[in-house]
């Protein structure tokens, strides 16, 4: 009897082990499955790494790569160099997430139905890219380094980002042998991949704090005489402005008011609003991280101090962020995630739809309005409203400067205030020069097309 006890409950535990076993796989299969499904080595799904099947669209519709086949570009030369780092390259040097983070849903994957019909109706995933924003982008970039974004503050969908150097996948040139230095970086995509010294637009930076933390700031005045002598050395402009109020000094981006207005702020205040506001986190959408910023101002000198608070010294901004954070301004103080992809359709529906991702609020509203109305004044009294025609601009320029062997790097951020053309802006010349001469001219030509394609349009 004893042997038929031990022999019964020798049964029932593996009963149960099997039990266990079947529900863990069971359990396994539904939450993993995808993943496995989806390993970068599954030949099923990716052709060398790459997703086999599925065609990418600018926001218009426009086919701009269809994945079957070893890749089809655009037939346009130009629209196959402007959208280069979104779509890659066929070698895989330009890394592109955005496959591999939307492969699910582009592969139609489903845990009944496998990968059964993949392949069969590839799917099409929309870009909210305009082909008209991007070439006008690469054009007036002339040749340029560096990159250019236009971005939809109230719905984070971007119209235009491109970088340079590109090339055209269809004609890729030699890279490697290249002596000239015009493709230096060309795998790298700048809106994302690189840091900026910011120059005289991180004084919007400094602008909100003063606002937000020096209770008689609006009633001081700060008197230039070109130079401003402080411990450790001396800050400098480019000529005397004598006596400024603050909004003026803005406009003018006066490196010794905003010094003086440094010494009324204090590095420990700066740093903490620079914090606050975010501007050194990295921005992740769609598969995609951006590069973090610096602030550094540890065992600085006074005037090293000020120096960081003019957009010097060891301060370093990425792009996307800081277009996001100018798109927060315009915003109210609210901030609104950039995205790629608009949608996924499949099989005649749509599988996915983006949605709108706002951040947590970085500024009151009052604190925001001010800005707003100070970085209009720049436009107004120095950049030209006639630079924008039919669109409200505001705005700031700098002047990154990089070392004494190169030319400073010229910069560009803002927005348009008119609630039909949400729109916010970055622009960033390697070894351009001075920002607002050099970037004007370049923004004005991409935000009227990007005004042309929202008036046609409006998401």
């Amino acid at each position: 009897m004893n042997r038929i006890a031990r022999r019964a409950l020798a049964l029932l535990l593996l009963t149960f082990a099997l039990l266990f076993g079947l529900c863990f796989f069971l359990w396994e299969y539904v939450t993993q499955a995808g993943q496995w499904v989806m390993h970068p080595g599954s030949p099923h799904v990716y052709d060398e790494g790459r997703l086999a099947s599925g065609i990418l669209t600018d926001r218009s519709g426009e086919p701009l790569l269809d994945l079957s086949g070893g890749r089809t570009y655009h037939a346009d030369p130009l629209t196959r160099r402007s959208t280069l780092h979104w779509l890659g390259d066929r070698e895989g040097n330009i890394s592109t997430p955005l496959y591999s983070h939307y492969a699910l849903t582009m592969t139609g994957y489903d845990l009944v139905n496998g990968l059964y019909h993949y392949g069969s109706q590839p799917a099409q995933m929309r870009l909210t890219l305009s082909v008209q924003a991007q070439n006008a982008a690469l054009e007036a970039m002339d040749g340029r380094k560096g990159t250019i974004a236009v971005y939809n503050y109230k719905t984070g969908a971007l119209l235009c980002a491109v970088s340079t150097p590109t090339f055209d996948p269809n004609n890729v040139p030699d890279i490697a042998g290249d002596t000239t230095g015009a493709y230096e970086g060309a795998y790298l995509n700048r809106f994302l991949q690189v840091s900026y010294v910011p120059g005289s637009i991180f004084k919007i930076v400094t602008l909100s704090a003063a606002l937000d933390s020096v209770p008689d700031i609006l009633d001081r005045t700060f008197t230039c005489t070109g130079v401003y002598e402080m411990e450790g050395g001396e800050v400098t402009c480019e000529r005397a402005h004598g006596e400024q109020d603050l909004k003026t000094a803005f406009a003018n981006s006066c490196n010794c008011a905003f010094a003086q207005v440094m010494e009324l702020l204090g590095g420990e205040t700066l740093e903490r609003y620079v914090k606050q506001l975010g501007i050194l986190e990295p921005v992740s959408f769609d598969g995609f991280t951006s590069e973090s910023g610096n602030f550094d101002i540890r065992n600085a000198a006074p005037v090293q101090i000020a120096w960081s608070g003019i957009g010097q010294h060891k301060d370093l901004i990425n792009p996307c962020r800081y277009l996001s954070f100018v798109g927060a301004v315009a915003n109210g103080g609210t901030g609104v995630l950039p995205h790629l992809v608009d949608g996924v359709e499949l099989g005649g529906r749509e599988v996915y739809t983006a949605r709108t991702q706002r951040e947590d609020r970085i500024l009151s509203t009052q604190l925001a309005r001010m800005i707003q109305e100070y970085m209009r004044n720049n436009v107004a009294s120095n950049y030209g409203d006639e630079n924008f025609p039919g669109l409200t601009v505001c705005a700031k320029s700098g002047t990154g400067e990089v070392g004494s062997e190169r030319r400073p790097n010229a910069m560009f951020t803002g927005f348009v205030m008119d609630e039909e053309y949400p729109l916010a802006f970055f622009v960033a010349v390697e070894d351009g020069g001075y920002g607002s001469q050099v970037c004007v001219p370049i923004i004005s030509q991409v935000l009227a097309v990007c005004k042309e394609v929202l008036d046609a349009d409006p998401f």
